[in-house]
């Protein structure tokens, strides 16, 4: 009897059944620069933006656990919504991330270095707030901008969800190394054949 996987996996046990060459697929649903940067060696990179257009191929080729993977496990969880609306039932989540991953010191697939989306958010979201309080100094409407920005990671914050994140994947930057999805999914099928066999 093969052992079982919980909705949210930990860091420990995805290692344990890798370890043991469990059949299951891990897909990263992070930018493909991020992904570039770094990944859990053997797992597949969908783009969370690609995986509606593709969902019910994945479903169609996807037999084994999945565990779906993100820099900390929001953007898994809507991987994980977008994918509960096709057959597949064995959706899991790492908890915690490529973050937690990496805290454990797994071994991780390290390419061209980038900063991941969430940093990114920080990044935009702090230098905006900073220019606009030192700009209302010149420009007093210009403090309305903190406040906006406050705002919006406030809902954020609530609604488990970004559209900050959203923009900046869009941007170049995120999407250096783009994601063949007809390759992956091709991938996909000839692993699920083998562990099939």
């Amino acid at each position: 009897m093969s052992p079982t996987l919980s909705p949210v996996v930990d860091v420990q046990t995805l290692a344990q059944f890798r370890e043991q060459h469990t059949p299951l697929t891990i897909i990263d649903v992070r930018t493909s620069a991020e992904f570039e940067s770094a990944h859990i060696p053997g797992s597949y990179h969908i783009a969370l933006d690609q995986l509606p257009d593709y969902s019910e191929e994945l479903a169609e080729t996807l037999k084994t656990p999945v565990v779906l993977v993100c820099r900390s496990g929001t953007r898994a969880r809507e991987a994980e919504q977008v994918l509960r609306s096709t057959s597949l039932t064995n959706l899991h989540i790492l908890d915690g991330g490529l973050g937690a991953w990496e805290a454990a010191r797994m071994p991780v697939r390290r390419g061209r270095q980038r900063w991941s989306l969430e940093r990114q958010v920080r990044g935009v979201a702090g230098a905006a707030v900073l220019a606009s309080i030192v700009g209302s100094i010149f420009w007093p409407p210009l403090l309305a901008l903190a406040g906006i920005m406050g705002a919006g990671l406030g809902v954020s914050a609530l609604t488990d969800s970004c559209t900050m994140a959203l923009l900046l994947s869009k941007l170049p930057y995120n999407r250096a190394a783009a994601c063949d999805v007809q390759q992956v999914l091709q991938s996909l099928a000839a692993s699920e054949q083998s562990a099939g066999t």
